[in-house]
């Protein structure tokens, strides 16, 4: 808007138009829907591919159902988690 003129004006093209109404309206970034995180509960992870590199911090136990999850944005790696056959403690790992 060009001040005191009352006039939007295109800063691409130049083309000029007098708005409908006296206040220019300022129309920002819509907002982000909340994501869903899964939470595997009960025998939900029965069907999990399972590892034996890891340690449980809970119980020492080393075997452990996995998954991966793209928490931030694309360019950023994914986050595994681990959830302990043993004693179900859940916990992560970011690469």
């Amino acid at each position: 808007m060009i001040p005191n003129s009352g006039v939007l004006k295109c800063r691409k093209c130049g083309f000029q138009k007098k708005p409908a109404t006296s206040e220019a309206v300022i129309v920002g970034a819509p907002e982000k829907p909340q994501r869903e995180m899964t939470i595997l509960e009960g025998k939900e992870d029965a069907g999990l591919p399972t590892t034996e590199d890891v340690k449980c911090p809970e119980c020492g136990n080393q075997k452990a159902y996995w998954w991966m999850r793209q928490l931030r944005s694309a360019d950023e790696s994914e986050v595994r988690f681990f959830r302990c056959t043993q004693c179900g403690k859940t916990w992560r790992e970011y690469n």
